[in-house]
């Protein structure tokens, strides 16, 4: 079955998934053990789950960069004036409209990166960011098509960009799905190894 207007997590677990929902403390290592645990039984037991149904019983938890802090900064987030749309192409082969919301500045072990944040243009849902990715572990260590991030729209524009929450499309488990490709302006000159990679099946 085609999903066309989907690229990451079901929005049901979005409360389940996204950081900040547990209101009580825990270590950082343990809030994203916790965070990909959660994961791993959206894909073995949802009825969203991108697995085949007839797959899902032998279903490997998915594969991680060990958990690293240093992958976790803060960006600014700096407005697009007007109201650009770009057409943002698909592993299907299609284009999606995509509303540029802003930039997010941010340093990554001492040097300035810029990604930018996107929006459905055609659903116009300014309460959550999409923000996709591509990096020098693209095709190798990573899914050749890129990854994702979610993020939560906050008041004051300072955002928790945390790449350890990175994860791969739902097209690299099932081509049925229709996942946008991260644009030029959002691949980054360097090695992101932390978050989603590729298992030793290319999963």
């Amino acid at each position: 079955m085609v999903v066309p207007r989907h690229w990451g997590v079901c929005a049901v677990l979005l409360a389940m998934l996204v950081p900040g929902c547990n209101p009580s403390p825990v270590p950082y290592a343990d809030e994203v053990a916790a965070w990909r645990a959660t994961k791993d039984r959206f894909m073995r037991e949802s009825p969203e789950s991108p697995i085949p149904a007839e797959q899902r019983g032998q279903f490997a938890p998915l594969t991680y960069f060990l958990a690293n802090p240093e992958y976790r900064v803060p960006a600014a987030l700096k407005l697009t004036p007007g109201n650009q749309v770009i057409q943002m192409s698909t592993s299907t082969g299609q284009k999606r409209q995509m509303r540029r919301v802003g930039s997010l500045d941010f340093t990554l072990k001492g040097q300035s990166y810029t990604l930018t944040a996107f929006v459905d243009a055609t659903e116009n849902d300014m309460r959550h960011l999409f923000v996709p990715f591509g990096d020098l572990t693209n095709g190798s260590e990573t899914y050749q098509g890129g990854r994702f991030l979610d993020l939560d729209r906050t008041a004051t524009g300072i955002y928790d960009l945390d790449f350890n929450r990175a994860y791969h499309p739902f097209c690299l488990y099932n081509p049925t799905y229709d996942c946008p490709i991260p644009p030029r302006e959002n691949r980054l000159t360097t090695p992101i190894r932390a978050g989603e990679k590729l298992s030793a099946q290319g999963h």
